[in-house]
């Protein structure tokens, strides 16, 4: 399907020129780049998102040098820097995560039709967040991925080391299973029914 999204500017000048020490490009690749980190890191770290944010910018600044790639290589490698301090930090503090944002601060989910087109719509409020941290791992990372950080279905495979489709069949089906939470009906006035869709292992 068609992603019927406007096509976002292309940072990959940017990106070419914050490798060669250009303090403003860079200013407009995080500008650009951390809101969706942060609400990725939200998901895995909670409260502490900041901190492993700020740990993430560090070490992209560090090795930023050592980078080769477009504005999607890019993301890519932000999320993936970020994931690994994420994990780090959890090791470390040996918890998980928690995301407290009310229920009720989610406005309105959209139908899964379109699975990159409806997650971004999704998140237009961070009470999302609280439903999207109550899926399973695999999917809840699929979703904010692709829809916040922007990265097509390979690169968050390569993210979460995981095949194309999976990634692509993870996200789907947390939107599905978001949808069944709310009641919400898909296009057409069809109810999601529950339990419709096979598990995610089937399909990994």
């Amino acid at each position: 399907m068609t992603d019927p999204r406007p096509p976002a500017a292309d940072l990959t000048a940017e990106v070419q020129a914050a490798r060669q020490g250009d303090e403003a490009a860079f200013n407009r690749l995080y500008h650009a780049v951390q809101p969706g980190l942060l609400r990725y890191l939200r998901l895995l770290v909670g409260a502490d998102a900041e901190d492993v944010a700020s740990e993430t910018w560090l070490q992209i600044v560090r090795d930023l040098h050592t980078f080769r790639g477009d504005e999607g290589g890019f993301r890519r490698w932000a999320a993936t820097v970020g994931r690994h301090r994420a994990m780090d930090h959890l090791r470390h503090h040996q918890r998980r995560p928690s995301v407290p944002m009310p229920v009720e601060a989610m406005v309105e989910l959209p139908a899964a039709d379109d699975t990159a087109a409806a997650a971004e719509q999704l998140m237009t409020t961070d009470g999302a967040l609280s439903l999207i941290a109550s899926l399973p791992a695999d999917q809840a990372e699929a979703v904010l991925l692709r829809a916040v950080l922007g990265l097509d279905a390979r690169s968050a495979a390569d993210v979460l080391g995981k095949r194309p489709g999976a990634v692509r069949m993870a996200a789907h089906r947390g939107l599905r299973r978001l949808a069944e939470v709310l009641g919400v009906e898909r296009h057409g006035g069809a109810s999601v029914t529950p339990g419709a869709d096979p598990t995610l292992n089937e399909v990994t």
